[in-house]
């Protein structure tokens, strides 16, 4: 299994091998495993628990196994206990989404703070079958059928390639210490009733399943690219983006048998969820229409349109105070004071923090914005530099631009402001990361 998961990063996730890791670790089999797997592995890692005050004393005696673990193998660690129960109370979560929350908001400030660059976790191969399966029973498309994906943002999942089978074969072979969570042994939640009466029968029918269902991701994650593929072809032929709205040529979208399928991958992103009314529109008569929470689809003879609701036009500004190290609202954004500069991409940036005023704020974009882009030294006016960068309409409505004293600091995600990079003079370095 060594072996196995080596020549795996060596092939697929070499990048982890020279970054800082952080392995979220329950103390069930499957995290202790990873631990021992890194470990000998050598790679760079810290172990992150969290204590979800759920069980009583099996919570307590899950942290301390952890705790042990890492001390006898001189691993760094954090620990972080919630009040699950009254956290999902105040914000009206289910008692799994309330535990997620806090778990990764947690994670991402630890990665914010200690300048770490992915979560591990243990999901394995089961786990994938498992989540395809719970997604087949409640109706799903392509992306809720192709399991769990190995790498979503900065989270990795490298034992993804392996089966339960392998995880406990290797811990029993190798003295592991592992808690079992007595919840497992519950079917109230529906993945512990699919793994304990489904999939014995499923895999009893076929003892290769696991081999066949990986054929089938396979396939499916295929079957999803030419998808995308053929939905932005039709897009470009059935599609014109005026300046405030996109106009869908009937005429052309009927000509295609899958015509439903296109609406969907076209406007899920807007936020509209009524699928049976967005495909009725397509019949009904003109000047009818569809709503979400920020856009209209009017029906207009043999046409759609698709602008935003003017309850959301007007300017929305979300203001940031000095010392504040994160936002949430409207999207998520980390803050830190670094000493020096580590590597860039588009979601993250390096500023002089002395060139700030606050507060900072976060708005939208808007016609007139001007900035002077990263590494040039004139101005270029923001809608030019989204033409320039072949944007569509869909994705310019989601920019946001970070603000200082109405200049622009970036384009989040896109194009940091060269007026305020760091430079010989600059003393006070902030670190500003988008986790999307």
């Amino acid at each position: 299994m060594l072996q196995k998961l080596q020549n795996h990063i060596n092939t697929n996730l070499s990048f982890l091998k020279e970054k800082k890791l952080l392995l979220a670790v329950s103390g069930g089999i499957d995290s202790m495993v990873l631990v021992r797997l890194c470990h000998q592995l050598q790679l760079n890692f810290a172990v992150v628990h969290c204590n979800f005050q759920l069980r009583g004393n099996e919570s307590d005696d899950d942290e301390m196994l952890v705790i042990q673990t890492c001390q006898d193998g001189y691993i760094p660690y954090f620990l972080n206990s919630f009040n699950t129960l009254e956290f999902a109370k105040e914000n009206k979560l289910s008692i799994q989404l309330a535990a997620r929350k806090l778990r990764y908001d947690w994670f991402y400030k630890l990665m914010n703070e200690n300048g770490f660059d992915y979560i591990l976790t243990a999901h394995h191969l089961d786990d994938s079958l498992e989540t395809f399966l719970i997604n087949f029973t409640r109706g799903s498309g392509l992306d809720g059928l192709i399991g769990i994906p190995e790498q979503n943002d900065k989270i990795v999942r490298p034992l993804l390639i392996f089966s339960r089978n392998e995880i406990e074969t290797f811990a029993q072979e190798n003295n592991i210490a592992w808690r079992e969570d007595s919840s497992n042994a519950s079917d109230k939640y529906l993945r512990n009733k699919l793994r304990h009466d489904l999939l014995p029968i499923l895999k009893e029918l076929n003892p290769s399943l696991l081999s066949s269902f990986e054929n089938t991701i396979k396939n499916l994650k295929q079957s999803q690219s030419l998808v995308d593929d053929a939905s932005k072809m039709v897009y470009e032929k059935v599609a014109s983006e005026q300046e405030n709205q996109i106009v869908f040529d009937l005429d052309l979208l009927l000509k295609s048998q899958n015509h439903q399928a296109y609406l969907f991958s076209w406007l899920s992103d807007f936020g509209f969820t009524d699928w049976d009314s967005v495909y009725d529109l397509v019949s009904a008569q003109s000047g009818k229409q569809v709503m979400s929470n920020s856009h209209v689809l009017l029906k207009n003879r043999n046409a759609f349109l698709l602008f935003p609701r003017k309850e959301n036009s007007e300017e929305v500004i979300y203001p940031i105070d000095k010392g504040q190290n994160e936002v949430k609202v409207p999207l998520n954004l980390t803050f830190c004071n670094v000493s020096d500069i580590s590597v860039q991409s588009t979601n993250v940036i390096f500023v002089d923090a002395e060139k700030l005023q606050f507060p900072l704020t976060i708005r939208k974009w808007k016609e007139g914005d001007f900035f002077q882009p990263f590494g040039m030294n004139g101005k270029k006016k923001v809608s030019k530099f989204f033409k320039d960068e072949k944007l569509s309409l869909l994705e310019k409505s989601g920019i946001w631009l970070l603000c200082s004293n109405d200049k622009i600091v970036w384009i989040i995600g896109k194009r940091q402001d060269d007026r305020f990079k760091i430079t010989e003079t600059t003393t006070k370095i902030l670190q500003i990361n988008y986790i999307k």
